[in-house]
């Protein structure tokens, strides 16, 4: 089956956080995200269904589903999963505040590797805890942990570890034995990997590897958040999951869910997920290599911009661009006076560069690329 990845959607009007920041100016919205591409169609014809039926009640997690993800992680990491280690979530946002607010405590620190999406800090700080950063290197052209940083933390006896596999904004994706050296150098601490980007994989030959995957010790020390909302672009319909194995550490995060302190996913959600996960593959393959060829663009593109780099994206439809060689005060001012609104980098915690979503019609990022470009004054 073909897929148009490039017929353009007008998201104007729809209530859309990414469009209506800039409705009214001549601006491009490459930030927050999420993608401009319609969901798959099984999806849209699971959720139609549900509509049609007319009843959209209190809807109990469905048992399909729960089989259907233990059967994923199965298939694709060789990963063993027992339905029960599955909690359902609103969404992986959530999640992770949630996790930190369950599983440690005030005076507890944790680890939070940095730049990284600002939720796995901002619940680390929201909740009054004592975040430790650990710096992202550049090594090999890949954004990595840096190792000694993290064990020179072991002495403040961390509670917990929030880690994004893969790495947005930076792009990796991190392989076993990366992941095995994090464990390792984070002594006890819980894990709570964010992988909602686990189904985006741009490199040819790179897999993703669940960090509770690696062995048994490591996984029962593990939460791993997951969601098909990022790679199969409905995440106005939340639907998520946490995989637990630990039965102490599963009770302790699910007790408030079990209370509707969070909500559970939507009908909809459900539907959604359940559709994409059983029906989806083929429209996600074509999707990643779509991505392929606008991740080369973008990487073409700013390689050619004086000032500007980045890194190899691995993973992810997110460039993170390095301006720091650019004669620029604010980057996102900057390119924002061009028509091009990025995601600023201080958001993810270095203001030094600005993240790109290139998850978008490639005609419309050329257009965006060209007045990135563009001399100073000039579209």
């Amino acid at each position: 089956m073909n897929f148009d990845f490039d017929e353009l959607v007008d998201r104007r009007g729809t209530w859309s956080t990414r469009w209506d920041r800039y409705a009214g100016k001549d601006v491009i919205p490459l930030w927050v995200a999420d993608a401009d591409f319609r969901a798959p169609p099984a999806v849209l014809r699971a959720m139609a269904a549900r509509i049609e039926h007319g009843i959209l009640g209190y809807t109990a997690p469905p048992a399909e589903l729960r089989d259907a993800i233990v059967e994923r992680l199965r298939r694709l990491y060789g990963w063993q999963v027992q339905p029960e280690w599955v909690v359902f979530l609103p969404g992986v946002v959530p999640g992770l505040h949630h996790a930190v607010r369950t599983l440690t405590a005030p005076g507890d620190a944790v680890l939070v590797p940095t730049p990284v999406y600002q939720h796995l800090f901002q619940a680390v700080d929201a909740a009054g805890r004592r975040r430790l950063d650990v710096p992202l290197v550049l090594r090999e052209g890949r954004w990595i942990l840096d190792l000694e940083a993290l064990r020179a933390h072991a002495g403040a006896r961390p509670r917990m570890l929030m880690l994004c596999n893969p790495q947005n904004p930076g792009g990796t994706v991190f392989d076993a034995k990366e992941l095995q050296e994090v464990a390792a150098q984070s002594g006890e601490a819980l894990i709570v990997s964010d992988e909602i980007h686990c189904d985006l994989v741009l490199e040819p030959g790179k897999a993703h590897v669940p960090i509770a995957s690696l062995d048994r010790t490591i996984g029962r020390r593990c939460v791993t958040l997951m969601s098909p909302n990022k790679a199969f672009n409905f995440p106005g319909d939340g639907c998520a999951w946490a995989v637990i194995e630990d039965e102490r550490l599963r009770a302790a995060f699910a007790a408030d869910l079990e209370r509707h302190i969070l909500p559970m996913p939507s009908v909809l959600g459900y539907a959604g997920a359940l559709a994409a996960l059983q029906e989806g593959g083929e429209w996600l393959a074509a999707l990643i290599a779509y991505l392929r060829a606008n991740r080369d663009l973008v990487e073409r593109a700013v390689a050619s911009m004086p000032g500007l780099r980045m890194a190899h994206v691995e993973a992810t439809y997110l460039a993170w661009i390095d301006c720091s060689e650019a004669a620029m005060a604010d980057p996102h001012a900057h390119f924002l006076a061009r028509g091009v609104a990025l995601s600023p980098g201080s958001q993810f915690g270095d203001r030094r560069f600005v993240r790109l979503n290139f998850g978008t019609q490639r005609s419309r990022l050329v257009s965006a690329l060209e007045r990135m470009g563009a001399g100073p004054g000039r579209r």
